[in-house]
């Protein structure tokens, strides 16, 4: 267990960025975010526009189409369980339940730095729209 990453943290940016040189953010440029590493080797994380149209209705249950796609769409949550390859500067985390429910038992592979109270994650490259694209998080520890 690497003790460094057990803590909260917030994240200060969410980015994907294309090889021809564009950065996109997908829950927008003012998204935010709280991830959480336990000392018994699991993490939850949540992230989510600032955007998110409320519920005309107020009722969790009654929302329209539109405001529950909103809802979804602007809103990533999981838990997982990780491991730190110290010198490989690698995390991984197998998914063990998740917003979207195709993520549940998948298992992913993060690139990391850690510098003092800030983590940034790193994708492997995949592609998106025919472009090699690399997620990028950064994160600063708040407890």
């Amino acid at each position: 267990m690497d003790e460094r990453f057990i803590g909260t943290w917030k994240l200060i940016s969410s980015e994907m960025r294309i090889s021809t040189g564009e950065i996109h953010y997908p829950l927008g440029e003012d998204c935010i975010g709280n991830l959480v590493f336990d000392a018994c080797g699991n993490l939850s994380a949540q992230l989510m526009r600032v955007d998110r149209p409320q519920f005309a209705s107020g009722d969790i249950l009654r929302g329209t189409s539109e405001e529950v796609m909103a809802a979804y769409q602007g809103y990533v949550a999981f838990w997982a369980k990780f491991e730190v390859d110290q010198e490989k500067q690698e995390l991984t985390y197998v998914i063990e339940g998740s917003l979207f429910p195709n993520w549940n038992g998948h298992k992913n592979l993060r690139y990391y730095e850690l510098v003092g109270d800030r983590l940034t994650l790193k994708t492997p490259p995949f592609l998106a729209a025919g472009n090699e694209t690399v997620g990028v998080l950064l994160w600063e520890r708040i407890c």
